[in-house]
């Protein structure tokens, strides 16, 4: 089918609750492992294009959403840290894949709104080496903040194509020392407060702030264990529909009508 508006989300894990959204209750765990079939009839499937199917047939439209794992675990890597999206796209960037991935100048060609984020080991930050490297692997608020620069120097040389930053992804306490969840918190507020700009091309939505409501952590209550980082079933469908609320604010109005998070300003 034709459509109006190709919206693409790049993640891995975490971003896979997200974009399913279900609750996995013990019929559902039943479900998942009797058949697929059985498990998309009592979920409905993944629930944010599912949000977007009963969008469009209510209002007209015609948005694809889509999902893809980037990078893939093979060849490339199963990384998608700042460094990486920066190694790729910014580093390695131009009309052919680099290691079998897609660049920008491939990516803006297909989707007119592209949505990406990190996993939650991106906030294992550790303490900034002797000076900052924009080639560096490490895990530095120095290097991340080269890195962000870079990328928004590069997400700006597409104009036409809206890009969709989740803030990054935290983990629950029990793996994550306070000195790196500190850094973690203090590249969230430096990307919400100084790296992003008004009325440019690039838009947040801030899961950090869902995943920790103020704290420093992936709150135990939201988390799908308290040894677990990714999202509890509860979390995952609170988050999706938030999630869809803020892609389509920015698709359809520039994001003006709902905060960072996805709740509705008016």
């Amino acid at each position: 089918m034709e459509t109006d508006i190709n919206i693409v989300f790049l993640h891995h894990s975490t971003g896979s609750y997200i974009w399913n959204g279900i609750n996995r209750t013990i019929l559902v765990k039943i479900a998942d492992r009797v058949s697929p079939w059985l498990f998309e009839f009592i979920t409905g499937g993944p629930r944010v294009p599912s949000l977007m199917r009963q969008y469009n047939e209510k209002n007209h439209t015609r948005y694809s959403f889509t999902e893809m794992e980037f990078p893939k675990k093979s060849p490339y890597g199963w990384n998608n840290y700042p460094y990486d999206y920066y190694n790729i796209w910014v580093k390695n960037g131009g009309p052919t894949p680099y290691m079998e991935e897609p660049t920008l100048e491939m990516l803006t060609q297909q989707y007119q709104v592209i949505v990406f984020k990190h996993c939650y080991p991106s906030s294992n930050i550790v303490e900034n080496q002797d000076s900052a490297d924009i080639h560096s692997e490490i895990k530095t608020l120095a290097n991340y903040k080269l890195q962000y620069n870079a990328l928004k120097r590069k997400m700006h040389e597409f104009p036409n194509t809206k890009f969709i930053v989740s803030t990054g992804a935290v983990q629950v306490k029990y793996y994550l020392p306070q000195d790196q969840a500190l850094r973690a918190k203090e590249f969230h507020n430096w990307v919400i407060n100084e790296w992003n700009e008004q009325g440019d091309n690039i838009f947040i939505w801030d899961l950090y702030e869902l995943q920790t409501e103020g704290e420093l952590y992936f709150k135990d209550e939201w988390a799908l264990t308290p040894y677990n980082s990714h999202p509890g079933g509860k979390f995952s469908e609170k988050a999706s529909q938030l999630f869809f609320n803020r892609v389509l604010d920015i698709v359809e109005h520039n994001g003006e009508n709902t905060a960072l998070t996805g709740q509705g300003l008016k």
